[in-house]
């Protein structure tokens, strides 16, 4: 959110909405899927503190099995932890495949997946329903996209619904709420120098702390399937205080999987305006780079999410260029993932390896609707 500058809403005695909304995270650049664990790892914690608020349904399409997905085991730890907050269904090939590919297994699994979301949206007992890769069944023809179409519209009036994938129809767009694109970005200078494992999630749309939120769970579940010595850091700037509901539910991880993961958040409990920056607004910023920096060096980590980094610097509460100088020493096999919006691009842009540019088409907020605890924050 923005007046004067740029600032980051806080949690602390944020209104809520009751009316659940439509979705729709769409483009060609990467992290629409990871929003969506984003809202997912959220909507847990949500409901690990009130457990009759939130129950979710992640239903993936075109991820059958035959493959493992990195989140897979985290979601499972959850789901061991939490059976009563979080379903997971999968249906479909585990494999990309073009209009020409299509089978009549493909409509089998795809109609089969969709019987599956029609009963929990009808059902009521789910305040958030995940339709994964929905946009591209629907683009490949897969399911009658009218159908669709009308069972979202007819959605029960708390649910909150979440299409992701690109191809969304013009249809699904319509209908939808809420509806942010990812624009992918290539940088020569990361390509010609060999730069590799720094994401950057930039733009004014909804989806780029979610983003980083669900990249960290699938390092998290990595970590837990297949390479203990994946470990995870989550540094978030803007963030002080209480209310984020992801907290609950990295808190669960942590416990269960103490060598796994660490987080850590830093800032006042209050909006920071451009030319209202506080001395304790530069502390904290500079706690919380301090923390980044020794652990991009570290070589203990194989993830670090440095979410809001980017409105902190345009902020001007943190210098750019040890920033530069750390991403170009970090270790190889360490990813950096970097979010939020700046009005100015920072000089460590052009290191990115993978950029993606959420542009916001349509957002629920521009029309007066408050945010949502397990959804928005």
């Amino acid at each position: 959110m923005s007046r004067n500058g740029i600032g980051i809403r806080t949690a602390q005695a944020m209104p809520e909405r009751a009316i659940g909304q439509i979705h729709a995270y769409d483009g060609a650049g990467k992290g629409k899927s990871q929003a969506a664990l984003g809202v997912v790892l959220r909507s847990i914690g949500l409901g690990i503190h009130k457990p009759q608020q939130s129950r979710v349904l992640l239903l993936r399409f075109l991820k059958g099995p035959g493959r493992d997905y990195d989140e897979d085991g985290a979601i499972e730890a959850l789901q061991r932890g939490f059976p009563h907050l979080i379903d997971q269904v999968r249906t479909g090939r585990s494999e990309f495949f073009g209009p020409e590919e299509v089978t009549d297994f493909d409509r089998v699994e795809a109609q089969r997946g969709w019987d599956v979301a029609k009963g929990a949206i009808s059902s009521g007992l789910y305040s958030v329903v995940v339709l994964d890769e929905l946009n591209p069944v629907l683009d490949l023809g897969l399911l009658p996209t009218a159908e669709v179409v009308k069972v979202l519209k007819n959605k029960p009036e708390h649910l909150e619904v979440i299409t992701t994938g690109r191809g969304a129809p013009p249809e699904l767009l319509d209908i939808a709420d809420l509806h942010s694109e990812m624009k992918p970005h290539h940088h020569s200078i990361a390509a010609e120098q060999g730069i590799c494992g720094v994401e950057i999630y930039t733009g004014a749309g909804k989806g780029k702390s979610t983003s980083a939120l669900g990249k960290a769970l699938q390092a998290i579940g990595k970590g837990i399937r297949q390479d203990r010595s994946h470990r995870v850091l989550i540094v978030q700037w803007l963030k002080g205080g209480m209310g984020y509901t992801e907290d609950a539910a990295i808190a669960a991880l942590q416990q269960t999987y103490p060598d796994l993961v660490d987080r850590l958040r830093c800032g006042r409990d209050a909006i920071v305006w451009r030319g209202q920056q506080q001395e304790l607004d530069y502390i904290e910023a500079e706690r919380g780079w301090e923390i980044a920096r020794a652990a991009m060096a570290s070589g203990l980590y194989k993830t670090i999410i440095l979410d809001e980094l980017n409105p902190t610097v345009d902020l001007e509460l943190l210098p750019q260029e040890p920033i530069v100088e750390a991403l170009l020493r970090k270790p190889k096999d360490l990813t950096v993932v970097i979010t939020g919006r700046c009005h100015n691009s920072p000089l460590y842009l052009n290191l990115a390896s993978l950029h993606s540019e959420v542009f916001c088409h349509k957002h629920y907020a521009m029309q007066g609707v408050d945010l949502k605890q397990g959804v928005d924050y």
